[in-house]
């Protein structure tokens, strides 16, 4: 009865995401809120954007009820309402408009730092098997990753379906492992966001008729960084199996990043050099690329997770083995290079 009762909830709350977001795709027809596509796309249609305002709704609306029924503690549902809140707001701004950098930047750290203290910072970091003291340092550090997590998935967000499919594999594999580390109460934030996401992914799945636009992309970043900290805090060896299920964005935004900046190019302008973006260019369309991201995701990434999860594996060891292939991978699609002619 209570499986039956779950199952309920969740496609109440897909359900729920995809009315949203097709009351939300007339809104932005008529407001006139189109991606056009320029040099730097990887579409070639005219596509409505700032569909992922539906996640962002739905999903501000169940984390209070998990709380209240003790699913997740209440400090983790005031970092996610405040940091989810905060990023979503600026990006759904930004989306309308236009905010520079610098502000979308210092709003991120806000964000950042409100999700840090509410959780109580930083959690204890398992290092070869020794746990590393936490304090203002680490504490500095994740907010840093916290900002990177948010800014890498509006980056990664480049064609369609790929955000909505990383977030629900991340969060299906997640759910899976707190299951059979024997906390399956802990699968509930992660499910319900995948529900919703799945509700969005309705009309962002290839072809696309709406796009996520910045204010559920960095939603959706924040609050996979604060959950893979939250886990942290749970069990240190969970924050690496987070790392790993989140590998493929990761790796990809992180290379592509790294080799704009040997290049001297402005990192803060948009661009199509992403490996995932080449990929989707050399087979001809976004589907292919998608559904190879949610594969390596279930069937690479998971077991490794799972493994360093059950604590038969050292994290950072998991982390190397699980992201070589796709580093590999990144530099053969030539990440963050433009298109040889």
């Amino acid at each position: 009865m209570k499986s039956f009762l779950v199952i309920v909830v969740l496609l109440a709350i897909a359900l729920g995401t995809g009315l949203l977001t097709s009351a939300l795709r007339r809104y932005a027809l008529r407001r006139s809120l189109i991606d056009v596509p320029n040099t730097r796309s990887s579409h070639t249609v005219p596509t409505p954007r700032g569909g992922g305002v539906a996640i962002v709704a739905c999903m501000l609306a169940t984390v209070p009820a998990l709380a209240w029924t003790g699913l997740i503690p209440y400090h983790a549902c005031w970092a996610l309402l405040g940091a989810g809140g905060l990023t979503a707001a600026v990006g759904f701004l930004d989306d309308h408009g236009h905010i520079a950098a610098r502000w979308r930047l210092l709003a991120h750290f806000t964000a950042a730092g409100w999700a840090l203290c509410w959780m109580g910072g930083a959690p204890v970091i398992m290092l070869a098997g020794q746990v590393l003291e936490t304090g203002w340092v680490t504490s500095l550090l994740a907010a840093v990753y916290l900002v990177w997590v948010l800014n890498l998935y509006n980056f990664m967000d480049g064609i369609d379906g790929i955000a909505s499919v990383e977030a629900i594999t991340t969060c299906l594999s997640a759910a899976a492992l707190y299951a059979l580390i024997g906390t399956p109460g802990a699968a509930a934030l992660p499910l319900a966001l995948a529900a919703a996401t799945a509700g969005f992914l309705y009309w962002n799945f290839p072809s696309a008729r709406i796009f996520m636009g910045d204010a559920g992309s960095g939603f959706l970043g924040i609050v996979l960084g604060v959950m893979s900290l939250q886990a942290g805090w749970m069990q240190p060896e969970l924050l690496w199996a987070w790392l790993i299920l989140l590998g493929v964005f990761v790796v990809d935004a992180t290379l592509t990043l790294l080799e704009r900046l040997h290049r001297g190019e402005k990192v803060y302008q948009a661009h199509c050099t992403h490996a995932y973006q080449h990929a989707a260019r050399h087979v001809g369309r976004h589907l292919p690329v998608t559904l190879a991201v949610g594969t390596i995701n279930l069937c690479w990434l998971l077991p490794i997770a799972l493994w360093v999860g059950l604590g038969r594996l050292d994290g950072l060891l998991g982390v190397l083995i699980a992201y070589t292939p796709l580093v590999v991978l990144a530099k053969r699609l030539r990440a963050g290079r433009p298109e040889t002619t």
